[in-house]
């Protein structure tokens, strides 16, 4: 008797012979999977940024060098006007910016708020260093009388630069706000775009100054 009853009370519990086990609670069945976009530093929707505004330079580099293809000695006269050791300065004040930007990040990541700032500061200076060189050169390009319309190879020199320039002041006030927030969060999403200015520069300055 008693095995009979331990026979139909396990049987029971488990469905009964051809019958349906108890449904998985749904944590058993889909267990949480880590998103793979929590690993990247700062806020999802600023890459999503970055990625779109690559794209548009990438663009408008693949636009440059087709049609300086089509010109070369054109192309060549108008980049003599340019200020390549200017621009030379300023490559190198933009990737000594975004390594500064770099260690703040490490910086509050450490709960160290106060270097931080102190990094984010000469950052965001070295950013104004960049545009005031670069604003010195416009003005010398219409001193000599050269204009949007001169040439083709203006057109997009000033087209390029000074969307890059419009980022740049972008991220010298993006680079002051995460300084007042002092949150690692906060600092790792301005950094990030900040490198992405510093990227494109690295990729404007040989193909429009060296090239």
């Amino acid at each position: 008797m008693t095995a009979l009853h331990s026979l139909s009370f396990s049987q029971v519990s488990s469905g009964g012979p051809g019958g349906d086990a108890p449904p998985a609670s749904p944590s058993a069945q889909a267990p949480d999977r880590p998103d793979p976009f929590d690993k990247l530093p700062g806020e999802f929707m600023m890459w999503v940024l970055i990625v779109s505004e690559l794209l548009v330079f990438g663009a408008g580099l693949v636009a440059f060098l087709a049609l300086r293809i089509t010109d070369p000695t054109g192309f060549a006269e108008a980049q003599s006007h340019l200020h390549r050791v200017g621009a030379g300065i300023n490559t190198i004040a933009l990737v000594t910016s975004g390594w500064l930007a770099a260690l703040a990040v490490q910086a509050v990541e450490a709960g160290r708020i106060a270097r931080m700032r102190t990094l984010l500061a000469p950052a965001a200076a070295l950013g104004m260093v960049f545009l005031v060189l670069k604003a010195s050169e416009y003005a010398d390009l219409a001193a000599a009388g050269i204009s949007f319309e001169t040439h083709a190879f203006f057109t997009f020199h000033i087209l390029l630069t000074g969307f890059h320039a419009a980022h740049v002041l972008a991220g010298i006030v993006l680079l002051a706000l995460v300084g007042v927030l002092a949150r690692p969060r906060a600092v790792e999403t301005g950094a990030a775009f900040w490198h992405m200015v510093d990227l494109v520069w690295v990729l404007l300055f040989p193909v429009v100054y060296l090239l």
